[in-house]
C-alpha cells in the first residue's frame, strides 16, 4: 500500500512539473473567471500550438532525429504539446560505410528516463523507419511521454542530448 501511495504521489510532482513547464513562458493569471495570459510572447493571441485540430512537429525542426542536437530544448520551446499531436521522426537510414544508426524507444517512466534504462523501454521505430517522410507518433493520451535512442545500448540518450519528454494536454474549447 505504500508503494502505491509513493507511485501515486511521484506521479503528482511529476504531472505538477510538466504542466508548469509547459505553461513557464507565459504569465497566467486566473481573473474574471477566465486565464488572463499577460506577458504571452504572442500578445494577446494563443501559442501557435494551441490550435483546435491537432498538429504535426518535426522532431528536432529541420535539425531532424541525429547526435549532438538538445531535444529537450526543443520540446521546451516548440511546446505545449496537445493530445492527438503527431511528433514525426526523421533520421538518416542506416549507412553500410559506418555512422550510427539512430531509433526511437518510449521509454515507461521517469526513471528510466533519467538513467537511459531501456530494458523495459518500448522500440517503437527501428533504424529504418526514419528515413524518407519518417516516422510518425500521435500523442493519444494526457500522459508523460518519454523519448530516446536507444541505439549501441543508449549511448546516445546517455550523453543527455537524444532525449525528450513531451506532456500533452487536452485541448479545451475557448
Amino acid at each position: 500500500m505504500a508503494l502505491a501511495n509513493a507511485q501515486v504521489f511521484l506521479f503528482l510532482i511529476v504531472f505538477s512539473f510538466m504542466f508548469v513547464l509547459s505553461m513557464a513562458n507565459f504569465n497566467y493569471t486566473w481573473a474574471g473567471g477566465k486565464w488572463n495570459k499577460t506577458n504571452c510572447p504572442y500578445g494577446n493571441n494563443y501559442h501557435p500550438n494551441a490550435t483546435q485540430t491537432s498538429n504535426k512537429f518535426n522532431v528536432g525542426g529541420s535539425e531532424n532525429w541525429h547526435y549532438g542536437f538538445d531535444y529537450m530544448d526543443w520540446a521546451r520551446k516548440n511546446g505545449p504539446f496537445f493530445v492527438n499531436d503527431t511528433l514525426v521522426f526523421k533520421y538518416d537510414a542506416p549507412n553500410p560505410n559506418g555512422g550510427f544508426p539512430h531509433s526511437v524507444y518510449l521509454l515507461p517512466n521517469y526513471w528510466s528516463f533519467i538513467k537511459c534504462d531501456l530494458r523495459r523501454a518500448k522500440r517503437i521505430a527501428n533504424p529504418n523507419q526514419g528515413a524518407g517522410k519518417g516516422f510518425e507518433f500521435v500523442l493519444k493520451k494526457s500522459q508523460p511521454y518519454f523519448f530516446a535512442c536507444g541505439e549501441h545500448g543508449g549511448i546516445h540518450c546517455n550523453n543527455g542530448t537524444m532525449k525528450f519528454v513531451v506532456m500533452p494536454l487536452k485541448r479545451w474549447p475557448f
